[in-house]
């Protein structure tokens, strides 16, 4: 398995809101924060949740987000295990 997005790359959570468990917190979505590092591949929490057989193996990235940016406060950062299919990469990282 590649790692899809190394250390550093700028990235982007997907906003939505699935009628079914997720893993991704809702404070999180739409969110802009910065690959650490890869945390190694596991089953995707979502289909498995649902007691499906066969559930996806991705990897998962440890995500650092400003507290100010998920929170609207805050000088600190907030670090999020993320399954790969949560992210995308932020080319418009300029605000």
């Amino acid at each position: 398995m590649t790692d899809r997005f190394p250390p550093g790359t700028r990235v982007r959570t997907f906003h939505h809101d699935p009628p079914h468990h997720t893993r991704l917190p809702r404070y999180a979505r739409g969110k802009r924060g910065v690959v650490v590092e890869p945390e190694g591949p596991a089953e995707l929490a979502d289909v498995s949740a649902q007691g499906s057989a066969g559930a996806p193996v991705e990897q998962i990235y440890a995500v650092r987000f400003e507290a100010r940016d998920l929170w609207g406060a805050g000088d600190h950062h907030v670090v999020l295990d993320l399954w790969e299919s949560y992210l995308e990469e932020d080319r418009d990282h300029e605000r």
